[in-house]
């Protein structure tokens, strides 16, 4: 089946009978490819070099001891010299291109050998063509209906490559590329206040990305009505008390407005039965990480949009965490927590451009933060940073996204994530592979994710 008609057919969200404006014009989309990337960053690079051209090569040179199916993804920097290392006593010399959060982390942690160490900057996302293509089509076809819940026009690829305001920004982040099908086994810890490691969850995980899925299958059969963005299936080995449960996760692909948001299930193996769970959404507290972030902080934000007021700030220069291959593929989770902190020589920080993206919780509506605010990569479109206020406004949380890319899909794994309370001084270290257990592909049906699939799976 040609591109076109793969585009067509798999489209999220089409026009209806309204009239739909385009969300930049023709001219300003021709920037697609020519001063902006496929996905709509700066390609140049700034103006004194610390970071380079986007070229779409990924990676470069793929390591010579990469062994495809291993689970293992060498780094291909390992050679590096490290540039700098920000420390609270020379913080202010960095200040313009440190976020809240990590000046937050200093000031608390600075004192106990909480550091930044920064390396060169590569921009490594790559996407497969028919990504690039699609993100061209949604650059003067895609639209924001029904107050920002619902995308008009969209096809598989970035819905807003050139946004035009905060929510266009977060629709990028919340249906980013991250490959078609990923499987791993994670353990998930928290830190407390006290400096000891206690595991939350164990969990293997699997998630299906059915708005992609027909650019590697084109007979994957899905739902008539509509095609959704991911399924994640979690099934609970670890602790004791948790074994043999099973959440069921799926997310829409372009509209949360009634009815057509996300759904999931649980499995409880006392009540060995399949229930839905409507509370797995907003501020609800995390089962996987023991209740010390929300549902809305995995990934840094991921849900409905509609209990804050988005608004794009701007894009700025910051360090952020990228192309960590070595905590990611080859660490043990438990030889990376510290007392107060992940250890920061398991940290690469680089310097990038970063949309950064601010909600304000509405008035009259319940959440438990007051004001979020997101670091979203130019080029992939992933949060990589979040910072949390509480309803008094001070700064509760703070976190980012471990990630690197996949080279062999090619897509970033943007599922590892850190996340610090800074008022109760626990942190929680979540989503990290286990060595040896991330695979890009896997062969699970489309029942596999379907309630019935989980019904049957679970243990009796």
């Amino acid at each position: 089946m040609k591109l076109k008609t793969l585009i067509a057919a798999f489209a999220v969200g089409l026009c209806t009978t309204s009239a739909l404006h385009a969300a930049v014009s023709e001219t300003e989309a021709a920037r697609l490819g020519a001063d902006l990337t496929p996905t709509g960053a700066e390609q140049a690079g700034n103006a004194d070099g610390s970071i380079p051209a986007w070229t779409g090569d990924g990676v470069g040179e793929i390591p010579a001891n990469f062994e495809a199916g291993s689970g293992y993804y060498p780094d291909p920097f390992a050679g590096e010299e490290k540039l700098y290392t920000v420390t609270l006593e020379n913080m202010a010399e960095y200040a313009d291109i440190l976020s809240e959060g990590q000046k937050a982390m200093l000031q608390a942690f600075g004192a106990d050998g909480y550091e930044l160490n920064v390396y060169p900057t590569h921009r490594t996302f790559a996407a497969p063509q028919w990504f690039y293509d699609g993100s061209k089509t949604n650059a003067t076809a895609a639209m924001l209906e029904d107050d920002g819940q619902r995308i008009a026009g969209n096809v598989a690829g970035v819905p807003f490559p050139i946004p035009q305001n905060g929510v266009e920004a977060l629709w990028n982040h919340m249906i980013r590329w991250m490959g078609y099908q990923l499987q791993q086994v994670n353990d998930s810890y928290y830190v407390d206040a006290n400096g000891k490691a206690i595991l939350a969850t164990t969990a293997i995980n699997q998630w299906e990305f059915p708005m992609f899925m027909p650019f590697k299958d084109a007979d994957r059969e899905y739902g008539a009505k509509d095609v959704r963005w991911g399924y994640l299936r979690s099934d609970f080995t670890a602790p004791s008390r948790r074994a043999g449960e099973i959440l069921l996760v799926h997310e829409p692909g372009a509209d949360y407005t009634a009815g057509k948001g996300r759904s999931a299930w649980q499995y409880l193996q006392g009540q060995r039965r399949v229930r839905k769970a409507p509370a797995v959404s907003f501020d609800t507290p995390r089962a996987a990480a023991a209740g010390t972030a929300t549902y809305d902080d995995a990934y840094q934000y991921n849900g409905s949009p509609e209990r804050f007021d988005w608004k794009l700030v701007g894009k700025k220069e910051m360090l952020v965490p990228y192309n960590n291959y070595d905590t990611l593929f080859q660490d043990e989770v438990l030889d990376l927590l510290g007392d107060k902190f992940v250890k920061p020589e398991a940290i690469r920080f680089e310097k990038h451009r970063v949309w950064i993206v601010e909600g304000v919780l509405k008035d009259g509506i319940r959440h438990v933060y007051g004001k979020r605010r997101l670091l979203i990569d130019e080029d992939s479109w992933h949060a990589l940073e979040s910072m949390r206020w509480d309803g008094k406004g001070n700064l509760w949380r703070t976190g980012y996204s471990v990630q690197a890319l996949v080279w062999d899909v090619p897509a970033p794994l943007g599922i590892a994530e850190l996340s610090y309370d800074l008022l109760s001084g626990i942190y929680n270290f979540t989503g990290k592979p286990k060595p040896g257990t991330f695979k890009p592909t896997h062969d699970k049906t489309v029942q596999f994710f379907s309630p019935q699939g989980m019904a049957r799976s679970g243990i009796r």
